[in-house]
């Protein structure tokens, strides 16, 4: 393993966080606090608490998800697509590393800026509700596994964006809805017996629904299925970005 490589092309994708830093902090900041305003004061004063959980702490682990997820996507995708786009991508595949130090250059780069902005929202909460985080280890965990997970995924949709517009199109129109739909404000218990089980296919679900028992011990799906769903789901993205590698597929061409 060459690790001088993979610190390289690590510390290039931070440095490029870094120069944007205020923006990266102060927006996340001012997002969570207009969500607690809008959700918490707006919705909150007619819904008090959900499962014995003040509405205003519940929407959080939904709520650092939400945002976890896009920016992971988005710094992921952005990160390897920019290569692509300029081509300085051949200079990196006729460099003397394997794909595995280019994804854990870039993915974890990505993964690190999306965890920071997570624990940032976190921090924020704090100063609106009362948290109490009952198992802190699961939460880390989850925390590290959804900004892996799609940091993966966002690599992913990198190389395969031909351009600005489709590097969009999969964060905005399918990741953000699956994870409105995903119990991220609300538990599905809460739905109709129908939606609930249709609601069961949205794979997001089971992410909001074990970082939440992380925090509150309550969980709309068992903690171990959503520990298999992340996991399984973590597996396959490096199961594709291997064959992408391997065919060249999107990347020579």
């Amino acid at each position: 393993m060459n690790w001088q490589a993979v610190y390289a092309m690590y510390s290039f994708e931070m440095a490029r966080f870094f120069r944007t830093i205020t923006q990266s902090f102060v927006s996340p900041v001012i997002s969570t606090s207009l969500y607690f305003v809008v959700f918490g004061s707006a919705i909150g004063s007619r819904i008090q608490e959900v499962d014995g959980v003040s509405y205003g702490a519940f929407i959080v682990p939904g709520l650092i998800m939400l945002t976890v997820m896009t920016q992971a996507l988005s710094n992921a995708s952005f990160g390897i697509y920019f290569p692509k786009f300029i081509g300085t991508i051949y200079e990196l595949l006729s460099a003397p590393v394997n794909f595995i130090e280019i994804v854990i250059g870039y993915v974890g780069a990505a993964a690190t800026k999306s965890m920071f902005i997570g624990l940032v929202i976190l921090g924020t909460s704090a100063l609106f509700v009362d948290l109490k985080i009952q198992a802190p280890l699961a939460m880390l965990a989850f925390l590290v596994l959804t900004c892996l997970s799609f940091s993966l995924m966002g690599f992913i949709i990198g190389i395969w964006a031909g351009n600005f517009e489709q590097l969009q199109l999969v964060p905005l129109l399918v990741v953000t809805p699956l994870v409105f739909l995903g119990g991220s404000f609300y538990s599905i218990s809460m739905l109709p017996p129908f939606w609930q089980t249709v609601t069961l296919f949205n794979p997001v679900v089971y992410l909001i629904s074990g970082f939440r028992w992380s925090f509150f011990g309550i969980a709309d799906v068992p903690i171990g299925i959503s520990l298999l769903a992340i996991s399984a789901f973590t597996v396959i993205c490096i199961g594709i970005i291997w064959w992408i590698f391997k065919t060249g597929w999107r990347i020579r061409s």
